[in-house]
């Protein structure tokens, strides 16, 4: 493995076991290729409860590019939307590693501004 991926293991391994210690049972984990973007709400045992991705066909359809920032946007207001229809309020945000900014912020911030509270 290159330095770069076993970097991004080390930082997602630490985000996952403060994750653990806080308490909060459900969890939002991203995920991010160049082409895609996907992200799962997960429950204490790993069961996905809800999840969204650039390569479902409703948001595909209003898509150019599943790889920018509008594409992550977009994605994160529907995670909160089907969050909220299955009654999940409250998430703790794991960015598997990658850091925050561009796409993960993103996400993060529509998920916020959807009423998704991390």
């Amino acid at each position: 493995m290159t330095a770069k991926r076993d970097n991004r293991a080390r930082r997602a391994k630490k985000t996952r076991y403060k994750l653990i210690d806080s308490g909060i049972e459900n969890r939002l984990q991203v995920y991010k290729t160049n082409s895609h973007i996907y992200a799962q709400i997960l429950d204490s045992g790993s069961k996905v409860i809800v999840s969204a991705s650039t390569l479902d066909a409703d948001i595909r359809k209003g898509l150019g590019n599943g790889g920018n920032v509008i594409a992550a946007a977009k994605i994160g207001s529907q995670i909160a939307l089907k969050a909220k229809e299955k009654g999940l309020e409250k998430v703790a945000f794991d960015r598997s590693g990658f850091k925050y900014h561009g796409r993960i912020k993103a996400l993060a911030e529509a998920a916020r501004e959807a009423g998704l509270k991390f």
